[in-house]
């Protein structure tokens, strides 16, 4: 009998990336999975089940999981079309609604995928009740096929209930991988040869494993042989300590670029929002973080258009933008999610106040943006090689900086090159395979 073939789409955070790399780990001893089919509902080969690895945090996430469902049932009648994740749990609590695919299924459920397919396949619909999560400590990711950089998600759910965000509905109560299973995983990760490695979760300074420390699990990551690079996502300002910027400067194998989400630049907004501290706070582990790692760079999100978010609160964000020098930004225009307390919050911006504040934002961060490229003109940056696109070679620097460069040679993907950078666009630099720093 012929084995069913699955392919999984991933939308939303690495949380997500994490946990597709998770599924397809369980899904192969049992289905014949397709490889890179990433994040765009299309494959060259028939496929029997989709699989939407969806995320609920925005409308426009939704709407993109919807107008994905819904070309995959019109394009491939035949298959079976499943949605798991966060916007399965928002159905499931009624946060919305949701009737392009023949089954859902909750974040629960990933740890269990080769069971949902099985249902799926014999003829289960709708939205599967929920199910105990898999341990933390038995969670196992073979990595993403074609990738040189592989996510470790050593923490789940969100206590923080930040006042605009779904996480803590949809993701439950805070649970940590313990130490010694973060360690094994990694180790399996470098063996299977991914030389960098990115440390995530839906909160990483709720990282609380049952001993040690969210800088105690990068000590043990870092003590890997054949480690090449280490990464931490997404961590919010009361994940930066001390302690965590001493394990950074001790190895250089640990890159100095910390995506630290700020919001809002504006106190009386960050208070409606929830999210537990000032900006003096935030500003503060930006300090400490340079002062232990000078080199560091910063990338950030935010969100425009929160209720009662005023012209001078707007302001108060753009210069924090200016102070800060982010090497990444993400902005996005506030979207009221159901069930939320910021859904009934009163001083709602209009659509279009929303829109100019988000233009005027990124012009603003890319003129921040351009001297942090500018003064690499000149320098040899080493890049982890990731891709060749249209006969140009592409990666990243230690500290995330995009780099696109030209080289005579064939260069083994993964593989780490100097390159002598030459220019700068708005949002990589530019360069060339710097051979005399080959020679040395």
């Amino acid at each position: 009998m012929n084995r069913a073939r699955v392919a999984i789409v991933t939308f939303g955070c690495r949380a997500n990336q994490y946990e597709s790399d998770l599924m397809r780990g369980l899904l192969a001893s049992r289905f014949d999975v397709l490889d890179g089919v990433g994040t765009g509902p299309t494959a060259d080969e028939p496929v029997d089940v989709w699989i939407l690895n969806a995320c609920t945090v925005t409308g426009l996430a939704d709407r993109k999981a919807r107008q994905a469902a819904r070309r995959l049932r019109r394009e491939h009648p035949d298959a079976l079309v499943i949605v798991v994740g966060c916007l399965a749990n928002a159905v499931e609590q009624g946060l919305t609604d949701f009737s392009d695919a023949h089954l859902l299924a909750g974040n629960a459920w990933k740890g269990h995928i080769v069971t949902v397919v099985e249902k799926a396949l014999s003829g289960a619909r709708g939205l599967l009740p929920p199910t105990a999560a898999m341990p933390a400590a038995e969670e196992r990711s073979t990595g993403p096929s074609g990738r040189v950089r592989a996510f470790l998600r050593i923490q789940d759910g969100c206590a923080r209930a930040c006042a605009y965000c779904r996480a803590t509905q949809v993701r439950g109560e805070p649970r940590s991988k313990p130490i010694p299973d973060v360690l094994e995983e990694a180790e399996d990760l470098v063996r299977a040869g991914f030389p960098e490695l990115v440390v995530t979760g839906i909160d990483l300074a709720q990282y609380t494993p049952p001993s040690g420390s969210l800088a105690d699990a990068v000590r043990a990551i870092l003590a890997i042989e054949g480690l090449v690079r280490f990464r931490l996502a997404s961590v919010n300002v009361s994940g930066i300590t001390a302690d965590l910027v001493e394990a950074f400067a001790s190895d250089e194998r640990a890159c100095p670029h910390f995506h630290v989400p700020l919001q809002s630049g504006d106190d009386r907004v960050l208070q409606r929002m929830a999210r537990g501290y000032r900006v003096d706070d935030y500003m503060k582990r930006i300090a400490l973080l340079r002062q232990g790692l000078p080199e560091a760079t910063f990338g950030t999100d935010l969100i425009v258009g929160f209720p009662g978010e005023d012209d001078t609160a707007f302001e108060n964000t753009c210069r924090i933008v200016e102070t800060v020098g982010y090497a990444n930004l993400h902005a996005f225009r506030f979207s009221p999610r159901p069930g939320t307390r910021a859904a009934t919050f009163d001083g709602v911006v209009p659509e279009a106040t929303k829109r100019a504040r988000a233009e005027a934002l990124d012009t603003r961060w890319h003129e921040t943006l351009r001297p942090i490229l500018d003064k690499r003109i000149g320098t040899t940056q080493h890049v982890l090689v990731e891709e060749r696109r249209e006969g140009v070679w592409r990666g990243y620097t230690r500290d995330y900086i995009h780099v696109r460069f030209t080289s005579h040679e064939e260069i083994p993907i993964g593989c780490t090159r100097p390159v002598r950078v030459t220019g700068a666009q708005p949002e990589h630099l530019e360069g060339t395979d710097d051979k005399r720093a080959n020679a040395h």
